[in-house]
């Protein structure tokens, strides 16, 4: 068991650099605080974790707390502590010997997962729930500039965007607000190119692969992935169906549109077009 699942990582990471040095022609940049501003350390076990948001990120942070003796089980381990304690070191915080000390001799890794399922569950966990940040934020933007005849309502809560409109905004050049971290490109969050990850999962097979990582780099014996859905635990997952269908509410040019958005991430984990 253990042979197939190294094979199968070092096919992801041939693909990988394979497609960096096909298409990006900056292998030789200096790696900035900017560039690993979203990997987060654990010292004890020698692992940097790149998060990329919608592919068990939460519970790979739970793991890392664990791994660190700051909780001694991730089922105790509430979601705001996990997103906004303040635990888990970040690597932009050392300074440059240290980044790069840590960049050399530490186990790197990231999990990804399919970029139109995770777009969607980043929606439907966005906009389609209560949400202080992301409704006032982006949703009142998206509204004001992509709903024509907009109640006051609408333009004033920000609630209740639309996932034709969400992609609208996805695809503006001139978009009303920023980019989030939740749909950007994980080419973009965590630099593969320029960091060469030793471990890439995948969130469609994140049992078997965190499982593996875990085994990889001698985790206690008891310490598993936690299967546990992390917010709005009473909903369905992000399957591909449900992706299809929040897909066929778009004209095919803005599905192609939105593939090509995408497409490196595509083309970098070998995941199919859709």
């Amino acid at each position: 068991k253990w042979k197939s699942l190294y094979q199968i990582q070092g096919e992801r990471k041939r693909i990988m650099r394979e497609t960096c040095s096909k298409y990006k022609s900056n292998n030789r940049r200096i790696i900035t605080p900017y560039h690993v501003s979203r990997i987060f350390v654990e010292d004890k076990y020698r692992v940097l974790y790149c998060e990329v948001p919608k592919a068990g990120c939460s519970n790979w942070k739970r793991v890392l707390m664990v791994l660190n003796g700051l909780a001694s089980s991730t089922k105790d381990i509430q979601h705001n502590t996990v997103h906004y304690g303040n635990y888990l070191k970040r690597l932009d915080g050392f300074d440059h010997k240290g980044i790069y000390h840590r960049l050399s001799t530490y186990t790197k890794m990231l999990f990804i997962r399919e970029p139109f399922e995770k777009l969607v569950s980043a929606f439907r966990d966005k906009f389609e729930h209560p949400n202080n940040y992301y409704h006032p934020v982006f949703g009142k933007a998206i509204i004001a500039r992509y709903r024509l005849n907009a109640t006051k309502e609408a333009l004033r809560t920000g609630s209740g965007v639309k996932f034709k409109e969400f992609i609208q905004y996805l695809l503006d050049v001139h978009r009303p607000v920023g980019m989030d971290i939740h749909w950007d490109h994980v080419n973009r969050l965590c630099s593969p190119c320029l960091i060469d990850y030793d471990f890439v999962g995948k969130f469609e097979s994140m049992e078997e692969d965190a499982n593996f990582f875990l085994h990889l780099i001698g985790a206690p014996q008891n310490l598993t992935f936690p299967k546990f859905k992390d917010r709005h635990s009473n909903e369905e997952r992000t399957t591909t169906k449900i992706t299809q269908q929040y897909f066929a509410q778009l004209s095919p040019s803005q599905r192609q549109q939105s593939y090509d958005f995408y497409y490196m991430d595509y083309l970098m984990f070998n995941y199919s077009k859709p």
